[in-house]
């Protein structure tokens, strides 16, 4: 169960910072936030799910 949390915790750290990264990009570039929002939406929709495996599987482990 440990594992689970960590490699949950490691894909939330990741998602946020290619986030971190993209997001401002495809923000600034106002060509591509019509073929970009779809993988915009998904990372943060993946992102969300994320907060809340983490926070479920860390209910589990304590």
């Amino acid at each position: 169960m440990i594992i689970a949390f960590q490699l949950a915790v490691f894909a939330l750290i990741t998602t946020s910072s290619i986030l971190l990264i993209n997001v401002p990009n495809v923000f600034a570039s106002l060509n591509d936030w019509s073929s970009n929002k779809n993988i915009v939406f998904f990372g943060t929709s993946l992102w969300i799910g994320l907060v809340f495996l983490v926070g479920i599987l860390n209910s589990l482990i304590s």
